[in-house]
């Protein structure tokens, strides 16, 4: 069967995408960019959008000869492109789809999508599935609790990063808010089993695992698989998490969002034993997942680093801030000293001092907005070695600073490699 499936290359899309191909299926494959992925994927198809800008039949016309299926896995939890990505693109990839003549769709929402769940999130999954219901496509809808795997992203990375701390495990609240978590695999199973069973057209499911766990028995699972002995629980109030979903807002990519607290708040409980009938097969319990693979080494790196990636970040933007501000109030006399063991005119000071600032508050811009930290880390990379060369040539006597002036940017340039490796969540 050809499928269209988008957002093959997040987390759950590329499993679904796994299954799909395992199983014969002719899969094109909607990504945001195909770096690395034709070679991954040799036997797929990868078609590269902006699903936040793909809002116009037009978009999607060319792309559908011969495809029988659509499945839409494309989602974000923040961010001002959701309505577009999850509500205003599908309205045209479908209308375009009823015209090409493709018969079905199927829909990965979420099991928050409900109207008593008010945040924008899950009205914007709410609204997706409305779109889609009202397309003259046949359509199937599953809406999947908290998903887990071998890997993790959204809220499995926040739990094992929780889980991961120190001295003490955090606990949002009294740790009551409920999951049924369904194994990334299952769900891929789920979703090909849906696309080859046309008996589940005009049904909406809500794929879930075997068992459910509150927050503290999720933390407490994880924190020992992860092989960080037992945990010992610290119950953050309400309102301090709220505060920290507000710096995670205005930060952009902080680890906690509003949406992710009030997402977990919403309960995330579903019925396994009317999914295990729907679907034919009961999933994966967590336990026994769990107990199946043991956690790597990589897996302790990635929960360690959850919260200290959003901190490598915030120190660098704050040396570049912190360094501009320092070039435009203190830094004359040091310009003048570089300029005349340079030989250079002494009316260049001025203008290398305040234009280095305001180089050192571009590269902060580039550290804060860069959210795949491509350019903004060779940016870091090639002022850093500048600056180094230039005062090395200059000053050589500051390579023997005993407060080390120019030997502290040797870990810098570490820091910013380690961010350039990790900074990119996607």
């Amino acid at each position: 069967m050809r499928i269209l499936l988008l957002g093959a290359a997040g987390f759950i899309g590329r499993h679904i995408l796994t299954d799909l191909v395992a199983h014969g299926h002719d899969v094109t494959a909607v990504v945001r960019s195909k770096a690395g992925l034709e070679t991954a994927f040799p036997k797929v198809r990868f078609l590269a959008a902006d699903l936040s800008k793909a809002t116009h039949e037009a978009d999607w016309s060319a792309h559908l000869h011969g495809i029988a299926l659509i499945v839409n896995a494309a989602g974000i939890l923040r961010g001002k492109d959701m309505d577009a990505v999850h509500v205003h693109m599908p309205r045209a990839l479908y209308a375009a789809a009823v015209n090409a003549g493709v018969r079905r769709a199927i829909l990965i929402s979420a099991i928050s999508a409900r109207p008593a769940v008010e945040t924008d999130y899950a009205q914007s999954k709410l609204e997706g599935e409305a779109v889609l219901r009202a397309s003259r496509l046949d359509w199937t809808i599953l809406r999947p609790s908290l998903v887990y795997g071998d890997g993790s992203y959204g809220g499995t990375s926040l739990i094992r990063g929780l889980a991961a701390l120190p001295l003490f495990t955090p606990i949002p609240g009294n740790g009551n808010f409920s999951f049924t978590p369904i194994e990334v695999r299952d769900l891929a199973r789920a979703v090909r089993i849906a696309c080859e069973d046309e008996r589940f057209s005009g049904q909406c499911l809500e794929p879930v695992g075997p068992d459910t766990f509150n927050v503290r028995e999720l933390l407490a699972r994880y924190r020992a698989w992860l092989g960080f002995g037992k945990a010992h629980f610290l119950h953050v109030p309400m309102p301090i998490m709220r505060l920290l979903g507000r710096i995670g807002d205005m930060a952009g990519d902080g680890p906690v969002s509003t949406n992710s607290l009030m997402q977990m708040v919403a309960g995330n409980t579903g019925d396994s034993a009317a999914f295990a009938q729907a679907a034919g097969f009961m999933p994966q319990a967590l336990d026994d997942a769990l107990n199946a693979r043991p956690a790597q080494v990589q897996d302790r790196w990635h929960a360690r680093l959850f919260f200290l990636a959003p901190l490598v970040k915030a120190a660098l933007v704050f040396l570049w801030i912190a360094s501009a501000l320092l070039g435009f109030f203190t830094g004359a006399a040091r310009t003048m000293e570089m300029l005349q063991a340079l030989a250079l005119p002494a009316y260049l000071a001025d203008p290398m001092r305040i234009g280095s600032s305001i180089l050192d508050l571009v590269v902060a811009g580039a550290v804060l907005f860069d959210r795949r930290v491509r350019w903004s880390t060779m940016l870091q990379l090639v002022v850093v070695f500048g600056y180094t060369a230039v005062l090395g040539l200059a000053l050589p006597s500051l390579w023997l600073d005993p407060l080390g002036s120019l030997l502290k940017n040797l870990p810098i340039i570490t820091l910013i490699l380690v961010h350039g490796a990790i900074g990119n969540k996607r």
